[in-house]
């Protein structure tokens, strides 16, 4: 297998359709989560770095920006190149984040079925229709490409993110400049080297660093017209800072802290067995993780005892032992000693777990399945995200009192209601504050629906046409075809 982990020398960026060194010594070593073991190495950008790579997507940007939709839709079946790869990139994936390769492999399918939308939808954009709005003129929507397009994309999925800002930028007829996080390059430099085989040079331009150096200099850059960021609110907060004096567009998906509201008629292990797939799949590395249970006092054991029994059953491991890993380890050390830290301080302030609650005795960075009860009402670990498999259980007498909680966070990215009533089942996704509301469900997801949030979740939608839309802006032109003498009214 030819990957980016298996190369001499340390992980290069991509700029101007082709490998680069550029104009940094510096590297930073990438570790394999599972095992403690360094696996590669890449290289850190520098501001120079950033100026370089904008330049070539400026470059490109001048012709891009002139092709059809047709012609950016042929050029988006990329898709084909990506599942020609398919197994190649799961293992990569993998070894880069210790997620088991099922998850790795439904990444690869997210990523490709990404390119496949964007490809059609840019075919299909849909205006107002041109019409005369005045008096003897006639007005028509004209959509345009904002520009050069700054993706920067997270640590927990580095290949579907990397697609997720990709894709909709180019097909709206944008290029790009992605930073991946520099945990975890691998796949965003194998698909940057894929993508260098069939879009023109400059189209998409990869540079790997640091947030405060390439971050940073993408966001303040005077020739890039929008940011795109999945990340942390503090991450969020300094891009926009950065972004400020260029009054620069941003686009902001920004974490969640996802309520799971369970009522006393709901179908108790359908719940459960979501709250576990959900709560732990990518080990809970997940914005959009079922991590909070908000359960009716009268079936709250019920719903406890079924988590702990299904928590328990998880095998948890280096995926590399086998297909039957359901859940691998913190992508690195310090998020490792992060996600430790809150269970400390939930044990601290009276919660108590109902299984797992500790680190595993084993090389790597693995954490117990964590079922939290017992919790404090507003403690830190139900109102902060803490991104581990760490699931917590609150008790409630009554729906106004679910929903108060629900609605009573910083984050409004997604949640799920669980219930048999129908009128529950219609009223409540109104009643709560998020960009994404299950109902019997969690975390599935749709490439035609967006995601995105509301509150410190951001705003701006991924996937569906509305992406495209954050990726293109609007003009009006008008002509008039009043004569002279003609009466208008």
């Amino acid at each position: 297998m030819t990957s980016a982990a298996a190369q001499a020398g340390p992980i290069a960026h991509h700029v101007d359709g082709q490998e680069w060194t550029g104009t940094g010594t510096r590297t930073r070593a990438v570790v394999n989560p599972a095992t403690g073991e360094v696996i590669a190495h890449v290289l850190l950008g520098t501001v120079d770095d950033v100026d370089h790579a904008v330049a070539a997507a400026v470059k490109a940007f001048e012709t891009w920006r002139r092709t059809t939709p047709k012609e950016r839709a042929d050029l988006l079946q990329c898709a084909d190149i990506v599942a020609a790869h398919a197994e190649e990139l799961a293992e990569l994936e993998s070894r880069n984040t210790g997620k088991p390769l099922a998850l790795a492999r439904e990444d690869v399918a997210g990523t490709v079925d990404t390119f496949q939308f964007m490809a059609g939808a840019v075919r299909a954009q849909q205006s107002l229709a041109a019409g005369e709005y005045a008096a003897g003129r006639t007005s028509m929507i004209v959509r345009e490409p904002v520009g050069v397009v700054a993706g920067i994309s997270p640590w927990n999925y580095p290949l579907m993110m990397a697609a997720w800002k990709i894709a909709p930028a180019i097909a709206a007829g944008n290029t790009c400049v992605l930073k991946p996080s520099e945990e975890t390059p691998l796949t965003a430099h194998r698909l940057a080297g894929l993508l260098g085989a069939i879009l023109p040079p400059g189209v998409v331009n990869v540079v790997h660093g640091a947030g405060p150096t390439v971050g940073a200099a993408l966001a303040a850059h005077r020739d890039v017209a929008l940011v795109s960021v999945t990340g942390s609110v503090r991450s969020g907060k300094e891009v926009a800072r950065a972004a400020a004096d260029s009054l620069k567009r941003l686009h902001l998906e920004l974490g969640g802290k996802a309520p799971v509201l369970i009522f006393a008629d709901a179908d108790l292990d359908a719940a459960a067995d979501a709250v576990i797939g959900a709560g732990f799949v990518n080990s809970g590395q997940d914005c959009g993780a079922a991590c909070r249970v908000l359960v009716h006092e009268s079936v709250a054991d019920d719903v406890v005892s079924r988590l702990v029994a299904r928590a328990e059953a998880l095998s948890v491991g280096d995926p590399a032992e086998g297909e039957h890993i359901d859940m691998g380890p913190m992508v690195t050390e310090a998020h490792f000693d992060r996600v430790v830290g809150f269970l400390d301080r939930a044990f601290a302030v009276g919660a108590r777990a109902a299984t797992g609650g500790k680190p595993l005795d084993r090389r790597g960075f693995f954490i117990q399945p964590t079922v939290l009860v017992d919790v404090p009402a507003g403690a830190e670990c139900v109102t902060e995200e803490i991104f581990g498999p760490v699931v917590t259980v609150e008790t409630f007498a009554d729906e106004a009192g679910m929903v108060q909680a629900a609605n009573g966070t910083a984050y409004g990215l997604s949640a799920s209601v669980w219930t048999e009533n129908a009128r529950c089942a219609a009223e409540l996704p109104g009643r709560l504050d998020f960009g994404t509301v299950w109902v019997n469900d969690h975390l599935t997801f749709a490439t035609e629906m967006p995601w995105g949030g509301f509150k410190s979740s951001g705003y701006g939608r991924d996937m569906s046409a509305y992406a495209l839309d954050d990726y293109s802006r609007t003009k009006h032109v008008m002509v008039s075809h009043v004569r002279p003498g003609d009466r208008v009214v």
